[in-house]
């Protein structure tokens, strides 16, 4: 597949975060404007898949969309078993790095025209990237748009309960930060809630090497 690099959104294109792909490390966070931090997992966005995103995707089926792939190591992956995938980001930084690893990946937001609308047998929504755009329930009705009727959600979510909106920016923990965005934390139950309203019905959830996601089914 041609890798097209359209003019991204603002949001995860700040030096500190595509530098920190580059690099393959961090330090990197997330910073409220009171301060909160959260660590960014660069170091493990750019290795190959541990045990809990093994989990992940073995209970794929048919082709696979990774929004918000980052450096690529789903898409690359499931490439090396002869899968269909396909990442999504808007930072060419990731995409670049996805299409080295040997994963096909377009630059461009999950709510832009994409392609096998309403077929992709499994949908990924990984490392926190419930968050993306800041509005839950958006993204989730955009997932069902993309997904196949028979077709699958896969989230990973925070462990605790948890259901924020904030305003966020990325932070290199040096003085290096972007500009700000909005962004979501969702615990399970927050997750499930808002799916509902958005045409997903819960199918299952576990919890993997600390990590816990949740199965959303059409």
């Amino acid at each position: 597949m041609t890798v097209r690099l359209l003019e991204p959104t603002r949001t995860w294109q700040a030096d500190p975060y595509a530098d920190a792909l580059r690099a393959g490390q961090g330090p990197l966070f997330l910073r409220r404007g009171d301060g909160w931090l959260l660590p960014l997992d660069v170091e493990r966005w750019c290795a190959e898949p541990d045990t809990a995103d093994d989990t992940v995707l073995e209970r794929c089926r048919g082709p696979v969309l990774d929004v918000g792939c980052g450096p690529g190591r789903l898409v690359a992956a499931l490439a090396r078993q002869g899968r269909t995938a396909l990442g999504v980001d808007v930072t060419p930084a990731a995409v670049e790095r996805t299409v080295r690893a040997g994963g096909s990946a377009l630059c461009r937001s999950v709510f832009d025209p994409l392609p096998r609308e309403g077929g992709w047998g499994a949908v990924l929504l990984i490392d926190g990237n419930i968050g993306i755009g800041g509005d839950p329930a958006a993204l989730l009705r955009r997932a069902a748009e993309l997904t196949a009727p028979d077709g699958a959600l896969f989230v990973e979510v925070v462990g605790a309960d948890v259901d924020e909106r904030v305003e966020v920016h990325v932070d290199d923990g040096h003085g290096g930060r972007g500009a700000p965005f909005q962004w979501a934390r969702l615990g399970t139950r927050a997750l499930c809630a808002a799916a509902e309203g958005a045409g997903w019905n819960a199918a299952g959830s576990w919890q993997a090497a600390g990590r816990h996601f949740v199965h959303l089914g059409r």
